[in-house]
């Protein structure tokens, strides 16, 4: 296998994530952004540990799915993230909300 090859592979793989990530999307709550991962998840706590200084945060997630293309099984029941790094958590959009673009 050469680098062409590999560099082709890589690229399938991130596409059909993408793809997977679009059929997925709308069965979660939050997105979840770490320092090594991408997650979709219904819920998410958030514990904050240690001094001040340099805080510890706990992320712990249910019913989770995971960007990581090298990933058998992406749907993951819970998740246990320990980070001294910032975390991003959003609530995602209800598909409730009207779009300018079906105005």
């Amino acid at each position: 296998m050469n680098t062409d090859d590999l560099e082709d592979f890589e690229a399938e793989r991130e596409y059909k994530l993408a793809q997977e990530y679009q059929d997925v999307v709308g069965m979660f709550r939050y997105a979840v952004e770490t320092e090594r991962r991408f997650y979709l998840a219904n819920t998410v706590t958030v514990t904050v540990k240690g001094d001040s200084a340099r805080p510890l945060l706990e992320v712990e997630m249910t019913d989770a799915w995971v960007w990581d293309m090298y990933r058998k099984t992406r749907f993951i029941p819970t998740v246990r993230v320990l980070s001294f790094k910032d975390v991003n958590v959003e609530e995602l959009p209800s598909e409730d909300i009207i779009t300018p673009e079906a105005l």
